[in-house]
């Protein structure tokens, strides 16, 4: 223990019997420092309302701000770029008849130059990803049609809304609305986020469901702590005990009460619970999310109660919240995921429905599980078939990655690349050669690689601080990144990596916290660590911008472009 002091470790401090528990329970929110209140000529009647104010003006310009980025010329290019040839067109089928079709291969032409005059074929298509993702691009299909524009519009709604949350998660997370709104700004400015919020792939998708379940369990475990602390009782000024939830003197903690409360109602772990089914819903990641959500949100729950007092917060965790843990996520989770298939589940099972729909009433009728629904066989099958190609998915891609090179940008992918001819395209009528238009999905470089540097911190700060806020960034980044290395011989992307985006966002976004200093710094710590803080914060702003023309298939000449290609693996 003593070596590990050395290295900054601090134990979990006990719960003194003279401690204030509800502090440590029930955090308070940061509040601007009294000059800033006065530089504005804010009298101090008000400054309560403006705090409440800013707690949502803040993030929703950010939010204003990433939807302007994300929504400008969000048709262009006006071509069906890298994997939206099978979402678009899948989407498209989906909404129009509950399940997937099989499209021609050299239909993708004809559906840019004439939309409205390609007709839905026939026939099923087999398709290796869940339907919630497709029911999500499609609805923006639906409302602007089957065009570039159409089916971007709604991964450019949740790109747009994820900056929102997780300004608010930031800021519930570090009780800064500062740091919140620096974490989403960081997150408006990443450009994997911006790419895949411009285009009809599925992952953005999964992202949004996975960080709206993140902030549901942060919410949830707010309120369940709230509701522990409100239990506890309190003594007055002078030691003398008051009624649990009196609302005056110091909340003291109480074993029997941290080891006996049930918690109650939780709707936002149902909540939960259900973005984790659309999360694997989109794609099978989201149960392998589920699995590292579940064990976080069990594990503030045993940590509450040992704040709270508790003697034995894990055997009590075990009793009273473990199971009502999983019923409230795993369960509505599997439904949810079924459900999502109502529309393949409703079409007809006579040959006429989706992909393999028919296939109990062919094939297994006289099984040992002849007794479930023809339904579900048909299903169950499907997604073992589906399985089969996932896992043996081996054949290689010209931009396929191994997960040790993603937070390094080892090798992006290219969506879209063309050489435009001087004169044409915007390519300048002087210029020498050819130029270049990519739409290039990479993380703004200076963002990614000081988010590697923040993972470190946050990994020291949970394991030698016991800092809560960095064990939940590194589960989620964990649940992002983790699994894939268990599927290094699978043919995988860079991209996927935009689960994990908004926590490595957090991560930096903690790390400049640390940089601007913990309360009562003295001026010059303070002085010092916001200059280093705002030089890092304009360094990744600034990256984001000369990146800007690859993110969004802009035309370059060819000496600009090439420029921008900083490592040789990302031509």
């Amino acid at each position: 223990m003593r070596r590990l002091r050395g290295f900054g470790y601090a134990p979990a401090a006990a719960a003194s019997p003279r401690a204030d528990v509800r502090s440590r329970l029930v955090p308070p929110y940061a509040k601007p420092s009294r000059q800033l209140w006065l530089t504005f000529g804010l009298p101090p009647s008000t400054w309560g309302i403006w705090q409440r104010i800013f707690s949502w003006a803040g993030p929703l310009l950010v939010a204003l701000v990433a939807g302007v980025l994300r929504f400008v010329h969000l048709g262009s290019p006006k071509a069906v770029i890298f994997d939206e040839t099978y979402y678009a067109k899948d989407a498209w089928a989906t909404v129009r008849q509950g399940y997937e079709a099989s499209w021609p291969k050299d239909i993708d032409k004809s559906i840019l130059a004439n939309p409205d005059g390609v007709a839905l074929p026939v026939d099923p298509g087999y398709v290796v990803h869940p339907p919630v993702g497709k029911w999500v691009i499609g609805l923006g299909e639906w409302m602007f049609g089957f065009t570039p524009f159409g089916w971007r519009f709604m991964t450019a709604v949740l790109g747009t809304l994820s900056v929102l949350m997780l300004c608010r998660i930031g800021r519930r997370l570090f009780r800064s609305t500062f740091l919140g709104c620096l974490a989403g700004t960081l997150l408006a400015v990443d450009g994997l986020h911006l790419v895949m919020s411009r285009t009809a792939l599925l992952d953005l998708v999964l992202m949004f469901f996975v960080l709206a379940a993140f902030g549901a369990l942060l919410i949830d475990r707010d309120r369940a702590r709230a509701r522990l602390a409100d239990a506890l009782p309190v003594d007055d000024g002078g030691g003398t005990s008051q009624p649990p939830g009196s609302g005056g003197g110091r909340t003291r903690p109480d074993a029997k009460i941290a080891e006996s409360l049930r918690l109650g109602w939780r709707p936002y772990r149902i909540l939960a619970g259900v973005c984790l089914g659309l999360a694997a819903g989109t794609k099978w990641n989201g149960f392998v999310v589920l699995a590292f959500f579940g064990v976080l949100t069990v594990l503030w729950d045993a940590a509450a109660r040992r704040t709270a007092g508790a003697g034995a917060p894990y055997a009590a965790m075990l009793r009273r919240d473990a199971l009502p843990a999983f019923v409230s996520t795993v369960p509505v989770a599997i439904v949810t995921y079924v459900a999502s298939w109502s529309g393949w589940i409703f079409s007809p099972d006579n040959g006429k429905g989706g992909y393999l729909r028919d296939w109990a009433a062919k094939n297994d009728q006289d099984s040992a599980l002849s007794f479930l629904p023809e339904w579900l066989r048909s299903l169950w099958h499907y997604e073992t078939e589906v399985y089969r190609f996932h896992v043996g998915l081996t054949s290689g891609h010209t931009y396929e990655s191994n997960p040790w090179s993603w937070l390094v940008l080892g090798r992006p992918v290219s969506y879209f690349y063309e050489s435009p001819e001087p004169g044409t395209d915007g390519c300048p009528a002087t210029a020498a050669g050819k130029c270049a238009r990519e739409v290039l999905a990479l993380g703004t470089p200076l963002l990614w690689w000081a988010g590697c540097f923040a993972l470190l911190y946050v990994l020291w700060r949970w394991f030698f601080r016991r800092d809560w806020r960095a064990g939940a960034i590194a589960c989620a980044v964990a649940a992002g990144l983790l699994p894939w290395f268990n599927y290094q011989e699978r043919t995988i992307f860079y991209f996927y990596a935009v689960v994990f985006v908004p926590y490595l966002c957090l991560a930096v976004a903690m790390m400049i916290g640390a940089l601007l200093g913990p309360a009562g710094s003295s001026e010059r710590r303070r002085a010092l660590g916001a200059i280093g803080a705002g030089v890092l914060v304009l360094l990744i702003i600034w990256n984001f911008i000369y990146f800007w023309p690859i993110y969004t298939g802009q035309t370059l000449p060819m000496d600009s472009w090439r420029g921008r290609m900083w490592l040789d693996t990302w031509v």
